[in-house]
């Protein structure tokens, strides 16, 4: 089996709805709900046996070091599931998932693997305990900050936004602002400059691309947006991460 299929092959696995662990289906559920909860003592206690050394975990591969890493693949989709539903915000919880996927991707044995487990599900985990502390937003704003996040690749306004939040614009204005303590185009930009730093950290795409991909309008803005929120030009940013990459 060549390696695109083989990535096809967990990538379907990763999305049956069944999600068949072979592993005791309890068990599965209570850490993901604890990592969720931000439940530290009862993760904790899951990650007392590392994750190469944990049984009745099917065999996706002949090769034992992948099979774990199949298995990495999964824990880390359904990390990302739980922990959006717990309120983490998407973009947050999908760009962990990517990050550590790849890191997982190039560990060569599987100790290196089972601390590399340890190391994602203790950055959920302290993700979620900070945001069980932090202000909870109201209906509206999540339904906003949601669209957000949909809509990154997009030209975003809020006349679209209140649209979809199902209230007025001023009075979406107005609510943002108070439980953000940003403006609703403050927010969109920090967030598309967010998506636009792990873009030239992971994506491999040059800063042209990355502009048109998050609807910039321009280059020139794009690094007027950039060097706002950054402190540097995506230019600088870009050389300093990959010093070998053409721009």
């Amino acid at each position: 089996m060549d390696i695109i299929s083989q990535e096809l092959g967990y990538k379907e696995y990763v999305m049956r709805e069944d999600y068949s662990f072979h592993a005791p289906y309890n068990p599965e559920v209570e850490f993901y709900e604890a990592v969720r909860d931000g439940n530290k003592e009862t993760v904790d206690k899951a990650l007392a046996v590392d994750f190469c050394d944990k049984k009745g975990l099917g065999e996706l591969s002949l090769n034992s070091l992948q099979s774990f890493k199949y298995h990495f693949v999964i824990t880390a989709a359904m990390l990302s599931r739980y922990c959006i539903d717990g309120g983490m915000e998407h973009e947050q919880a999908y760009h962990l998932s990517d990050l550590y996927i790849n890191k997982a991707d190039i560990c060569t044995s599987k100790k290196e693997l089972s601390a590399l487990h340890k190391k994602m599900v203790k950055d959920y985990l302290k993700r979620m305990i900070n945001l069980k502390t932090d202000k909870v937003y109201s209906k509206h704003v999540v339904l906003c900050i949601n669209y957000v996040y949909d809509h990154l690749h997009e030209k975003i306004t809020i006349t679209d936004a209140a649209v979809e939040t199902g209230i007025s614009e001023g009075h979406l204005s107005r609510l943002f602002k108070k439980e953000t303590g940003m403006t609703f185009n403050e927010y969109v930009m920090r967030k598309k400059t967010e998506t636009a730093r792990n873009m030239i950290d992971y994506s491999g795409y040059s800063l042209s691309q990355i502009a048109n991909i998050l609807a910039f309008g321009s280059q020139s803005y794009f690094v007027k947006v950039f060097k706002k929120y950054e402190g540097i030009t995506p230019g600088k940013y870009y050389s300093t991460h990959l010093p070998s990459a053409t721009i």
